[in-house]
C-alpha cells in the first residue's frame, strides 16, 4: 500500500504543474460530499448507489480508483466532456451522480468544474463532487477506503 501511495503522490506532483496551468480550479461552491459520506452511501445495505464518474487522469484511474467508478476522460478536455455527455445521455435527469478526480489539491483541479457544468447544462439535478482536499492518494488510499485497480 505504501508503494502505491508513493506512486500516486509522484503522479499527483507531476500533474500539479498541469493543473495549475490549465482550466479554472475546482469551485468551493460546488455541491460536495466527503470521502466518509461516500463510503457510507456505497456501503449502505439499502437504497440505490450513486453513479461514480472519475473525470481525472487515466493513469491515476488505472493505478487505483473507487470500485464501481467509470473512467470517462479528463473533465478539462474536449474528449472527456464528450465521453461524459455520451454516457449521461442515457440516464434519467434525476440520477445520483458523483464526480471525482484527485489529481491534485482541490484548489487546483482543472477537471471537476467543466464536468459538473456539463452535467448541469444537460439538466441533471443530483450531481455532487467528491471533496478530495489534497489528492486521491492522501484522501482516499491512505485512509484505507475501498480500492480497485486496472481498467
Amino acid at each position: 500500500m505504501r508503494s502505491l501511495h508513493r506512486f500516486l503522490s509522484l503522479v499527483a506532483l507531476a500533474l500539479i504543474g498541469t493543473c495549475v496551468l490549465r482550466a479554472r480550479a475546482a469551485d468551493f461552491s460546488l455541491p460536495t460530499l466527503t470521502p466518509e459520506e461516500l463510503v457510507k452511501a456505497l456501503q449502505a445495505p439499502k437504497g440505490p448507489k450513486p453513479l461514480l464518474f472519475q473525470v481525472g487522469s487515466h493513469m491515476l484511474y488505472v493505478q487505483a480508483h473507487i470500485p464501481g467508478s467509470e473512467y470517462l476522460g479528463a473533465g478539462s478536455t474536449e474528449v472527456g466532456i464528450r465521453n461524459l455527455r455520451q454516457r449521461a445521455q442515457r440516464l434519467p435527469k434525476n440520477a445520483a451522480i458523483v464526480l471525482y478526480c484527485g489529481c491534485c489539491p482541490w484548489s487546483h483541479c482543472p477537471n471537476l468544474n467543466p464536468a459538473y457544468d456539463a452535467l448541469r447544462q444537460m439538466g441533471f439535478t443530483k450531481v455532487k463532487v467528491l471533496y478530495l482536499a489534497n489528492n486521491f492518494g492522501a484522501d482516499w488510499v491512505d485512509k484505507g477506503y475501498p480500492l480497485a485497480k486496472g481498467e
